[in-house]
């Protein structure tokens, strides 16, 4: 889309101010997170958000969100409530997999996410931090403002309890009362954005600061696993309370890992050692190797003399993690199990 005509002030030659359509009236957490993007980038950062349903203004607007009936990324124009619509991230880039219909929150991060995110993170498009950081801002923040806008639950059947704290309520509770005298939602709207901004940059700061770093750690485990155990089914973090699990699975995927890992082993605040059973999948409690039912409730010397490894501290009574004083005896318990498990699978049991 060309730039806007300059104008002239005073004889000197002056930039017009970019203008971002959207539509006046109730506000929406997607249109409010559509405009906050926009103005992190350099050419919309100054731009005048015009909040109107009038196509003749709009058409003025050189960028157009929630309202006006067309998408057409070729002349800035990201609605999505015609009938005709039915985009998704995988419609328009097939190598995601999200199928949520996209709102205008997620159509302008779809075609501007990765700009914003490396502008905030003073980093090139391209650099691989940026994609997985766009990956994990549009999973765990942009989609779940897509369902709720189109109307999509989480579940097929009635929800046990309802839910109004999240994001999208919040935006929506700032909307005048259907009572009150005074119902211009201007003010209302721009206090919004404040709001949905800052969560968003605290969301991405997070991902950033926290959730990528314990990323690497992982991935660095995983990789040197070798040389903790020759079967590659034990990882060792060199530092505990870092969340593993949802990296643990991704990367096992992304690397093609075949003989999946077992055991993680990290030391824990006192300065012993864990041994954590890895679970099975994201959202169960059953393991894939879980620790001996011997073994399970007993602790200290009970438990060292059981096992024959010295050091013991306990196994919790549901097999899934255990601690020893060293890493040598934590890893010892690993093995212990794997060795056992493997006893029992060539005996057919």
């Amino acid at each position: 889309m060309p730039p806007p005509a300059a104008k002239r002030v005073c004889g000197l030659k002056m930039p017009a101010v970019l203008r971002i359509g959207t539509h006046n009236g109730t506000f929406h957490c997607d249109e409010v997170l559509a405009c906050f993007l926009l103005r992190q980038l350099p050419e919309y950062k100054d731009a005048e958000i015009v909040r109107t349903r009038d196509p003749a203004l709009l058409s003025e607007c050189d960028v157009v969100v929630d309202v006006g009936g067309e998408f057409d990324p070729k002349r800035h124009r990201y609605d999505h409530h015609q009938r005709s619509f039915s985009e998704t991230f995988h419609s328009l880039r097939p190598e995601k997999r999200w199928v949520t219909k996209l709102s205008s929150a997620g159509l302008v991060y779809l075609h501007f996410g990765q700009r914003v995110l490396a502008q905030r993170l003073e980093r090139e498009e391209g650099d691989p931090e940026v994609q997985v950081l766009y990956d994990k801002v549009y999973e765990n923040f942009v989609e779940e403002i897509d369902a709720i806008d189109n109307g999509i639950s989480q579940w097929d059947e009635e929800p046990r309890y309802t839910v109004t704290s999240n994001l999208s309520s919040r935006v929506g509770h700032l909307n005048p009362r259907w009572n009150d005298k005074d119902q211009d939602t201007q003010a209302g709207f721009h206090k919004a954005m404040e709001m949905v901004g800052e969560e968003f940059l605290d969301r991405l700061d997070f991902y950033h600061r926290s959730w990528l770093p314990a990323r690497s750690l992982v991935e660095e485990a995983i990789r040197t696993r070798d040389e903790v155990d020759v079967g590659g089914e034990v990882v060792v973090f060199t530092q505990g309370g870092c969340p593993w699990k949802e990296h643990l699975f991704n990367l096992e995927q992304e690397l093609g890992i075949e003989t999946t890992v077992k055991f993680v082993l990290y030391p824990d605040q006192s300065g012993q050692w864990r041994v954590q059973c890895v679970p099975a999948g994201p959202h169960t409690f059953q393991n894939r190797l879980s620790l001996p039912e011997a073994w399970r409730g007993v602790r200290d010397d009970t438990l060292s003399t059981l096992s024959g490894i010295p050091g013991c501290v306990f196994v919790h009574a549901s097999g899934f993690i255990g601690g020893n004083r060293t890493r040598e005896g934590a890893l010892a318990m690993a093995r212990h199990t794997l060795k056992g498990a493997a006893k029992s699978s060539a005996n057919g049991n």
